[in-house]
């Protein structure tokens, strides 16, 4: 191979490379991912998904989201600064917390409790529901997390007769439960989540339950979905801004006044 040939095939070799590292960048897994662990073709898909429900870009770019969980708790996430509020509806309690520093005030009963373990107490526990409610909401951003593995199981119909690609996540050290387990159902043509059973133990071999995913909305520059079949998550909305009282005051508002992310 001569000089002249050489560079051009360094520089197509150069190219390659660099489209890949930039295909391979579009959505980076978070430190921890068992990247290791998880097979190539999950993890193709897994970008897919994030692919088809707007992007790495319009889901880091979202800022403010609040949805209600099944009736049972309001909530809103700033994704930016770690700020969440939980308004219960089935009680008069609200918890304002950062799920960065596990620090927050709690409003109970017609007071604000100030003793110490008490407040860590009902902080915790809003954390918690902040786990669990927003992965009920967020899943499909969150296949790349740290902890999680995938496993690709192959083809198979969701229980509504659709043909879709199966995941397998499972995970160490993370969350409240990681000896949880769960199959991901991922629509073909769509590259969307359409359903997902959960394993209260990676050794369970049937499914505590299976539940659609369906009804995907546009909110600001991402999609999410909001059915689960026997439950719905409702009131999901994505904005810009909010008044910085929405995570200092307890005083319970009506989120839909404000304007939305377009």
């Amino acid at each position: 191979m001569n000089r002249y040939y050489f560079i051009l095939f360094f520089a197509f070799v150069s190219t390659l490379s660099t489209f890949a590292q930039s295909k391979k960048s579009a959505n980076p897994p978070a430190q921890g991912f068992d990247l290791a662990g998880s097979d190539p073709k999950a993890v193709q898909l897994a970008d897919q998904v994030m692919q088809a429900m707007g992007g790495r870009n319009a889901w880091d770019k979202t800022h403010l989201v609040a949805w209600n969980f099944f009736g049972v708790r309001k909530l809103v996430w700033d994704k930016w600064s770690g700020d969440v509020r939980v308004d219960n509806l089935r009680d008069d309690q609200t918890v304002i917390l950062n799920i960065n520093n596990d620090k927050g005030r709690v409003f109970r009963k017609g007071n604000e409790l100030t003793e110490p373990d008490s407040v860590a107490k009902y902080v915790k526990q809003a954390k918690s529901a902040w786990i669990n409610d927003s992965y009920w909401l967020f899943m499909p951003f969150k296949l790349k997390d740290s902890g999680v593995t995938l496993k690709y199981l192959g083809d198979e119909e969701t229980k509504e007769g659709k043909p879709a690609d199966v995941l397998q996540l499972t995970f160490k050290n993370v969350g409240n439960t990681p000896d949880n387990k769960y199959k991901v159902w991922i629509d073909k043509q769509s590259h969307l989540v359409s359903q997902w059973a959960h394993y209260p133990k990676f050794t369970d071999e049937q499914p505590r339950f299976t539940l659609p995913w369906s009804d995907y909305q546009q909110h600001g520059g991402i999609l999410l979905s909001g059915e689960r079949g026997e439950r719905d998550i409702t009131d999901i909305m994505v904005f810009t801004g909010l008044p910085g009282e929405v995570f200092s005051d307890f005083t319970r508002t009506d989120f839909s006044r404000y304007p939305q992310a377009k």
